[in-house]
């Protein structure tokens, strides 16, 4: 239960039942340490079979991403916000399933996202993951457990949410009109968020980690910092690219941390949410616009 709105600190809300805090990473059970192969509830036409020895970054980041929930779990946050949720943990399944099946290593261009919107990543545990497009183009769905204490605006329904994620719909729209199949645009880009924490405000609305107090932002940021370098060593692309300023200042100062042959380009596109006026007039060929003057995609 939570405490009462105040300057009380407040634990992340991981699932409807967290492990022991005394489990060894070994005992935990699945919501908070992967197992292998698809979940016994996932249709076959939903999961593909998991490779017997699955890629060195697929095995890197999968690491990355329990350490970084790990370590996020442990943070405690104050009012305003009033909800944490972590998809990392009750969203395991999927998220570690678009690892499996996407995750590639010397691609053109990784995207970096500021953290999970209430309809995308919140819902499926896939970055800006609309449940159309993971489902349905992606080719992903996978169980989603409810978390402990949930705000009642904001429940997790997994794939059974109608709401749309608008800055989903246009980004993964965006990179099915261009790529054409998702193993077309896997082959050259991947798309990670930078914090894996939903906050939300007593009202239900979305509070975005950059107005978080220093004290609570310094670890946060640290712990997504070390993650993104772990990221960027294992898919090792020749871009990393912010989905708005915030994503891109969080990329390069994380990146300036790290070890020199940490050395991608760093740039940003316009952020596709519907609170932007830019892109409500025109977010894809906005976007287009960019990656063309920069050359990301060009040989």
């Amino acid at each position: 239960m939570h405490p009462a709105i105040g300057r009380t600190t407040l634990p992340v809300v991981t699932s409807a039942a967290p492990p022991p805090a005394c489990l060894s990473p070994a005992s935990r059970p699945a919501l908070d340490r992967p197992e292998s192969g698809c979940p016994d509830s996932a249709s076959p036409a939903s999961c593909r079979p998991e490779p017997a020895q699955p890629a060195a970054a697929v095995q890197a980041l999968i690491a990355a991403a329990i350490r970084l929930s790990e370590a996020v779990s442990a943070l405690k946050f104050s009012a305003p916000v009033t909800h944490v949720y972590n998809p990392l943990r009750y969203a395991w399944a999927p998220h570690r399933a678009y690892l499996e099946r996407y995750a590639a290593r010397g691609l053109r261009a990784v995207f970096v996202g500021m953290n999970p919107g209430p309809f995308g990543m919140m819902q499926t545990g896939v970055p800006f993951g609309e449940v159309a497009a993971v489902r349905d183009w992606m080719g992903i769905e996978a169980p989603v457990a409810g978390v402990a204490d949930a705000h009642p605006r904001r429940p997790i329904e997994g794939f059974a949410c109608r709401r749309s994620e608008v800055s989903g719909r246009r980004l993964w729209g965006w990179a099915a009109r261009r790529f054409g199949p998702p193993e077309v645009f896997f082959s050259q880009c991947f798309v990670l968020n930078y914090c894996p924490l939903v906050f939300l405000e007593a009202s239900g609305r979305n509070f975005t980690p950059d107005r978080l107090p220093r004290l609570e932002l310094a670890p946060l940021q640290a712990a997504c910092d070390a993650h993104l370098r772990e990221a960027v060593a294992a898919l090792a692309p020749a871009w990393v690219i912010g989905v708005g300023g915030y994503a891109r200042a969080r990329i390069e100062a994380a990146l300036a941390a790290g070890p020199a042959r940490l050395v991608p380009r760093v740039d940003q596109i316009l952020h596709p949410s519907p609170a932007s006026p830019a892109a409500n007039r025109g977010w894809e060929p906005a976007v287009d616009q960019q990656l063309e003057r920069l050359g990301v995609f060009t040989a």
